[in-house]
């Protein structure tokens, strides 16, 4: 992962037999769900500021960009870490770095980053990052 001025937390999840695609791995789509699960504990868990405070208050974060570095395939039963960290943040979103260790190897089986935009949830519309949200995130 690359260094940042933000921390990076830890999430642990198993990989399901519903993960698994024809070719007796973990299909490319579950990866997202993973990190996305992972983001969603860590909201609640870490900042202090769930997903829910978000949708109380009319907003919600959509992804606008996701980029995926498949290096190693998850199979079942694996116990995964997902470790994930606010790259950037500023009032158009944020970057949230990530990656996914299979402990049964104790090597990334991917990494990467997913862009966030944050929308107003009545018009679907993209808004800005305001400075408590900016502030709640950036530790």
């Amino acid at each position: 992962m690359e260094k940042n001025a933000y921390s990076i937390f830890e999430s642990e999840l198993k990989v399901r037999p519903d993960d698994i695609d024809m070719f007796n791995h973990v299909h490319n789509s579950k990866y997202f769900d993973y990190v996305l699960a992972a983001r969603y504990d860590q909201m609640e868990a870490f900042y202090k500021m769930p997903m829910e405070s978000f949708l109380e208050s009319g907003f919600g974060w959509v992804v606008r960009t996701a980029h995926v570095d498949f290096k190693r395939p998850l199979l079942l039963g694996d116990v995964i870490k997902v470790r994930t960290g606010i790259l950037t943040i500023n009032e158009k979103g944020c970057r949230v770095q990530f990656e996914i260790e299979a402990v049964r190897t104790g090597k990334i089986a991917s990494d990467g980053y997913f862009d966030y935009v944050l929308i107003d949830i009545n018009s679907g519309k993209g808004c800005k990052v305001n400075e408590e949200m900016i502030k709640a995130y950036s530790i």
